[in-house]
């Protein structure tokens, strides 16, 4: 954390540092350095029948609130169907994806804290764009930032 009081910050529809991680794209609405380190927010997109891989985070949690289309959660062993509106919670510790199971691009709002994660996003966006981004790879730079792919 800077230890230094957050600026207010707001964003119209559309804006933000975009980033394409690993099929999806990922809008930085606010980031730790403009939080102190206390949140991330990030808008995804997500095209039909993707997602992230089954993941876990040491450090963080999440929360997920469908902005649009269809998704499936999976956390801790269930599965949650997810239309727009749909708001979940993810401690850390806790196995957990999503996919886009609809036929249409769909939307989550992602906050993630305490933030750091965002900082993943990026080296995986920059990573993904220099190179092919096997699965080794993406396990390495994860377990730098306390995330574990299953």
């Amino acid at each position: 954390m800077q230890n230094t009081q957050p600026r207010p910050k707001d964003l119209q529809a559309g804006k933000g540092r975009v980033l394409s991680v690993l099929g999806e794209r990922a809008t930085l609405k606010l980031t730790g350095d403009e939080s102190d380190g206390s949140c991330a927010t990030v808008e995804v997109s997500t095209p039909p029948q993707v997602g992230p891989p089954l993941h876990v985070h040491q450090r963080e949690d999440e929360v997920l609130y469908v902005l649009e289309g269809m998704y499936e959660i999976r956390v801790g062993g269930r599965v949650v169907p997810a239309p727009p509106g749909t708001f979940a919670f993810l401690p850390r510790d806790i196995p957990h994806t999503y996919t886009n199971v609809g036929y249409r691009t769909g939307k989550l709002l992602v906050t993630i804290a305490p933030a750091g994660c965002e900082r993943f996003l990026e080296e995986i966006s920059l990573c993904a764009a220099d190179v092919s981004l096997d699965r080794e790879r993406l396990c390495t730079i994860a377990r730098k930032y306390g995330i574990d792919i299953l």
